[in-house]
Parts: structure tokens; C-alpha cells; sequence
């Protein structure tokens, strides 16, 4: 059976710890290794903001960047390491979750998403850049 979005979505959630903004900003300054990562496509992520010391990658180029088969030259380095804690997001919070379900796929053991995104984030009254 074909899933939608949505669907895709809650699966990621019932395998992936969700973050409240308050409980990310926690994690962060507890662990200032702490990756953040925002898998909007770079124009939206650009328009949202980005949480300070975040980076960007997108959805479709996460499984790519994060990959340790592929040539050096595709990977990021911040993606190097299975157990660097790291936090995903994006604008309110259904890609990043499918993002750290699809980085806990790939091994990593420290990952969670943002519920809510950026958005949230900024409601928090937390800054973007």
C-alpha cells in the first residue's frame, strides 16, 4: 500500500524522539557538539532562518552526505561520526522528523527532530539566523 506524506511522517514519529524547542535548546547547550540540522531545501531554509550553528542539508541530499560508502568528495564531515548527537529540523517539523528517521536508519544513536520545526523554535522566542 502507497503511503502519503503524512502517513510517512507519523511512521518516522513513532521511531524517532520528538523534541519540544525548550528540550532542543536544552540538549544544545548541554552538549555544545550537538548537530543541528535543517533539511528544508536551502531557499526555504534561507526564508525560515536557520538555528544558530546549524547547518543545512536537504531532505533529498541527507542519505547522500551521510552515507560513509560514497567518495569523500559527497559526504559531510559533520556526518562522520554514528554517535554525534544530532537534532533535525526544519519549517514546522514533518521533514525533520522524516530526516531523523532516515538518520537513525543509517546508524546514528543520538538523533531526534524539533516537533514543530523552526517555527516553533522561533515561537519559543528562541533566535535565527
Amino acid at each position: 500500500m502507497a503511503l502519503t506524506f503524512r502517513q510517512m511522517v507519523q511512521k518516522a514519529r513513532e521511531h524517532v524522539k520528538g523534541l519540544t524547542p525548550e528540550e532542543a535548546r536544552a540538549k544544545i547547550e548541554a552538549n555544545p557538539n550537538t548537530l543541528v540540522i535543517d533539511v528544508q531545501d536551502a531557499a526555504d531554509a534561507g526564508a525560515c532562518g536557520l538555528i544558530p550553528g546549524g547547518i543545512n542539508i536537504s531532505l533529498g541530499m541527507l542519505p547522500i552526505r551521510a552515507d560513509l560508502e560514497l567518495p569523500e568528495h559527497l559526504r559531510a564531515p559533520e556526518l562522520m561520526d554514528r554517535s554525534r548527537p544530532v537534532i533535525v529540523t526544519c519549517g514546522a517539523g514533518g521533514q525533520a522528523a522524516l530526516g531523523a528517521y532516515l538518520l537513525q536508519e543509517m546508524g546514528f544513536t543520538d538523533v531526534a527532530f524539533i516537533d514543530g520545526g523552526t517555527a516553533a523554535w522561533k515561537a519559543a522566542g528562541f533566535p535565527v539566523a
